[in-house]
């Protein structure tokens, strides 16, 4: 019996063994375990295809496309801004509750870097407040840039300035369950490794780096060096242009993110003016899909 029981026991393990590798091999219908299937999700900034959308159709056009969420620009159509009521504020919110379509925050212009004290404080305290309005509405994070060196002040006092300031509203943020996305933004500023600095002056994990797809990105000794320098501080947001469109390499890029096991939002922060969004919003899903 021992000796029938290990004759069948070799069978069947070779005959496992040899479906399994038929499962793996090309056309077969399996996938190569050495290939990551891509956690990315991609939804919209309403940078200009969604500027003049109200949250109906914001909600509508990308429900369409089948993009997931929607990060809200300050001042544009969709309305939502420092000044409205709670009951406002609620009705934003069970608008996207009601919908397949997430709000992730807001996108704001806040920065760090002026020399100004005042200035600096009334950023801070604006920034706040933008914290609880993505808490309020069901959002996840307030995205916030860098933006400038000034004359006469050392760059490296200014990033690490902003630095500080980060890491003080990192720690408010996460009273209210939210993120702080520095975007990689500014003159100057946007260098990767001036924002390695900045992310170095600032060691709260409630703020994350907003990669921004500049040409700035494959400086010095290229994308992946650059990459490298903050992929372990990535927020949950990326910012993309048209991936169709123009040099950029988004195929190097999104290789790059899922080599780090990245599970969140690419962000269409695209810079024409289709007259058809929804469909300009497809065909980038598509695109996002080959990629990815």
């Amino acid at each position: 019996m021992n000796k029938q029981y290990n004759t069948d026991r070799r069978t069947f393990l070779k005959n496992t063994s040899l479906a399994t590798g038929a499962l793996l091999l090309p056309g077969i219908g399996g996938v190569s375990p050495h290939i990551k299937k891509s956690k990315m999700k991609l939804g919209l900034v309403t940078y200009l295809w969604g500027k003049d959308m109200d949250i109906p159709t914001l909600i509508s056009s990308c429900s369409k496309a089948k993009l997931g969420g929607v990060e809200l620009r300050v001042e544009h159509a969709h309305g939502v801004h420092l000044g409205m009521s709670s009951s406002e504020l609620e009705n934003v919110r069970k608008q996207f509750e009601d919908s397949p379509i997430e709000v992730l925050g807001m996108g704001t212009n806040e920065q760090y870097d002026s020399p100004d004290p005042k200035k600096l404080k009334a950023n801070m305290d604006r920034t706040k407040a933008w914290i609880r309005l993505s808490k309020a509405i069901g959002g996840s994070g307030v995205k916030v840039k860098p933006n400038q060196f000034h004359e006469g002040v050392p760059h490296e006092k200014t990033l690490e300035q902003i630095g500080r300031s980060l890491n003080e509203l990192g720690q408010y943020a996460g009273d209210f369950g939210q993120e702080i996305r520095l975007e990689v933004h500014g003159r100057g500023t946007q260098q990767l490794p001036n924002i390695k600095t900045i992310m170095d002056h600032c060691p709260d994990r409630n703020v994350g780096v907003c990669w921004n797809c500049n040409d700035q990105d494959l400086d010095g000794q290229g994308l992946e060096y650059n990459f490298n320098l903050v992929k372990d501080r990535l927020a949950d947001t990326v910012h993309v242009r048209e991936m169709n469109i123009g040099d950029y390499p988004y195929a190097e890029l999104m290789n790059l993110f899922k080599k780090e096991n990245y599970g969140g939002w690419i962000l269409l922060e695209c810079r024409t003016d289709p007259d058809d969004k929804v469909a300009a919003m497809k065909e980038q899903k598509k695109v996002f899909k080959k990629l990815t």
